[in-house]
């Protein structure tokens, strides 16, 4: 798994290994950070672009049923 920064600065999970089904463009920029976007028909995949899958699509771990900052006020 690698955390991105998304256009928006946001952090990202991503597979570590590109996937041809992937749906999240990343690429390293010029500082060694590794950035991501959702390429689009106006802005499609770059030749410095690898296709990765968000890590929430494909992680196997159950949920943290337990977890309080995730539980919803009744």
């Amino acid at each position: 798994m690698h955390w991105t920064i998304t256009a928006a600065g946001a952090r990202l999970a991503v597979d570590a290994a590109p996937c041809v089904l992937g749906n999240i463009a990343v690429y390293r920029d010029g500082t060694g950070t590794i950035r991501s976007r959702r390429p689009h028909a106006e802005l499609p995949l770059l030749p410095y672009e690898r296709l990765h899958l968000p890590h929430a699509a494909s992680c196997i771990a159950r949920p943290q049923e337990s977890n309080p900052s995730r539980r919803r006020a009744s």
